[in-house]
């Protein structure tokens, strides 16, 4: 199978600039593959960095040291090094995120919330409405809600937004950062059937699932991110987050 993703040695200090500049180490000399078609699940204590990776694999963060490759146009593009730019390409076709949280601008419906990353590859607006409603339906969203702003929802109603939009567009990979958390079970196992079907198109994806059941039910490979020391060491580095 194909890597989609290399990370190599990474790790992640951050510096606590409020508090005299105390370095916090999270991540310390990871290294993995994710390969297209299989799931990755991150694993390990709490904050052992589950998350602090999974923002710098969408470079949220800017890791400390090490390397994050990518396959992005059919090659391997470096992903601490890429220009701003870059970054924001391959987000647009190559990586898709679910985060824990929706964040979006206020006041704009839930279906255009949806179609946005759909709009912005350059699919019709005709067609992005009918997969935005699909996925919406699929997830117990109702129509007559479609036209609200998602942040006059409940935290399960956002988090099902917040899946559609991550599946919306065919992304080769996707992060998912506790997709089911915050869902009963019908709507869970709506999200591990459309987990499923992604990587039965080749999709690399690379998620945290606390959710026992859904771990074990997509989980290709499990990887512990538990600290382990980097022999060479790391730098603090700040975040960056694209505009």
């Amino acid at each position: 199978m194909q890597n989609m993703i290399e990370v190599q040695r990474l790790s992640k200090v951050f510096t606590l600039h409020n508090q005299g500049g105390i370095q916090l180490p999270v991540l310390q000399g990871i290294s993995f593959s994710a390969q297209a078609g299989e799931c990755t699940a991150l694993f390990g204590d709490s904050g052992s960095g589950k998350s602090t990776l999974l923002r710098s694999l969408y470079a949220n963060y800017l890791p400390s040291a090490g390397s994050i490759h990518i396959r992005h146009r059919g090659a391997m593009v470096e992903l601490t090094a890429a220009p701003n730019r870059q970054v924001l390409e391959i987000r647009r076709e190559t990586i898709g995120y679910v985060s824990q949280f929706l964040r979006v601008i206020p006041r704009v419906p839930t279906l255009e919330v949806v179609m946005q990353p759909l709009r912005e590859r350059g699919v019709s607006e005709t067609q992005a409405r009918q997969r935005a409603g699909a996925l919406l339906e699929r997830l117990h969203i109702p129509s007559r809600l479609w036209s609200l702003p998602p942040g006059t929802f409940s935290g399960g109603e956002q988090q099902r937004v917040n899946i559609a939009r991550g599946f919306a567009a065919d992304y080769p990979i996707l992060l998912l950062d506790e997709p089911t958390a915050s869902l009963d079970r019908g709507n869970a196992q709506v999200v591990i059937e459309l987990v499923r079907e992604v990587l039965a198109n080749g999709v690399a994806v690379v998620g945290i699932f606390h959710d026992a059941e859904a771990r074990a039910a997509l989980a290709n490979r499990i990887f512990n991110v538990n600290s382990r020391p980097d022999p060479r060491g790391a730098e603090a580095a700040g975040d960056r987050s694209p505009a």
